[in-house]
């Protein structure tokens, strides 16, 4: 199925056109401008689009996931990292269902460590710890790890090693 790409002229500018074969004659066309430099041949023009660093994660986090699934029998252990807060769930996404959680907001947590300025390396070991012993309390060893688009790198290594450290396997 190859589309036909054709230059035409409407009202003075220049466009291509696309065409289907005959059997895709249904589909609609799509005509887009293409810039005309002053020979007369066409030359495209190609801008860089400015992403800030929130979409930029949030693009790495969509790859991730289209390769990282949580199951029953290893459901996804998801990081979410703020600025004042650190958020640690484990989640079977066949049913769309939390099973375990953790964060920085717990009582249990945020008690015995002072982070004004936000989670440092100990608090995300604290809460690698938490997550580890709330999953093996409810039967789950193995886990597949979602670093939700973060580099693994400080909080989130820290966090994973301590995971690991106290028994979850991923």
């Amino acid at each position: 199925m190859s589309a036909a790409i054709s230059p035409c002229s409407f009202l003075g500018s220049s466009f291509l056109s696309v065409s289907y074969p005959q059997k895709l004659r249904n589909r609609p066309q799509f005509n887009f401008p293409v810039p005309t430099s002053s020979s007369g041949r066409h030359s495209l023009l190609v801008e860089a689009k400015a992403t800030t660093r929130r979409e930029d994660r949030a693009a790495r986090h969509s790859r991730i996931r289209k390769k990282v699934e949580g199951t029953p029998e290893r459901p996804r252990l998801s990081v979410y990292r703020s600025n004042k807060h650190l958020y640690v769930q484990v989640i079977d996404d066949s049913k769309m269902h939390t099973l375990a959680a953790a964060s920085t907001m717990q009582k249990s947590i945020s008690e015995g460590l002072d982070y004004s300025s936000g989670p440092t390396i100990e608090v995300a070991k604290k809460v690698g710890e938490v997550i580890a012993k709330s999953c093996l309390e409810k039967g789950i060893t193995k886990v597949a790890f979602d670093r939700g688009g973060y580099p693994y790198h400080g909080r989130v290594e820290a966090l994973a090693d301590a995971a690991r450290e106290h028994g979850l396997q991923f």
